[in-house]
């Protein structure tokens, strides 16, 4: 799918919630709801945060969600666990994965960092098969990248 979102001020945007607010988890729950709103055919945009070997639900917008994902399980755990964005253009066929939203057909997942380690990752998935274009991923990856910087970790 093609994207016409303006990355650059959507990474500017979600910079300015957050700037000088230290608190994580409302900090977090913004940028879902700007991710959310913003960007078209998504039905889920939120956070997993680290916690030992699994990640755990965070902030997000969206119908209820896995609570507990253990890294190396899944889209979220397997992003996590190798450390890279995962983009995955049918969910059915990625294997293992796990089904929070039936009507989830296609995920993005990038790792958010703190010191040089994994510390969640932010998902978003969409009910269009192959919704996530490089566009999206490098704009996604820049705004993350820029949130790593300013938020309290």
């Amino acid at each position: 799918m093609n994207s016409n979102i303006d990355y650059n001020g959507l990474r500017d945007s979600a910079v300015s919630l957050v700037t000088d607010v230290p608190h994580l988890t409302a900090d977090l729950a913004n940028v879902s709801a700007l991710l959310f709103t913003t960007l078209p055919t998504l039905n889920w945009a939120g956070f997993y945060l680290s916690e030992g070997d699994k990640l755990v639900l965070g902030p997000f917008q969206g119908k209820p969600a896995c609570i507990e994902i253990p890294y190396g399980r899944g889209v979220c755990g397997t992003a996590a666990k190798e450390d890279r964005t995962v983009v995955v253009a049918d969910v059915h066929k990625f294997p293992g994965h796990i089904a929070c939203d039936g009507a989830s057909l296609s995920e993005i997942v990038i790792p958010l960092h703190k010191d040089g380690k994994v510390f969640g990752v932010l998902d978003i998935d969409s009910p269009v098969t192959d919704r996530f274009s490089d566009v999206d991923r490098a704009g996604l990856e820049s705004v993350v990248k820029a949130l790593e910087s300013v938020l309290p970790l």
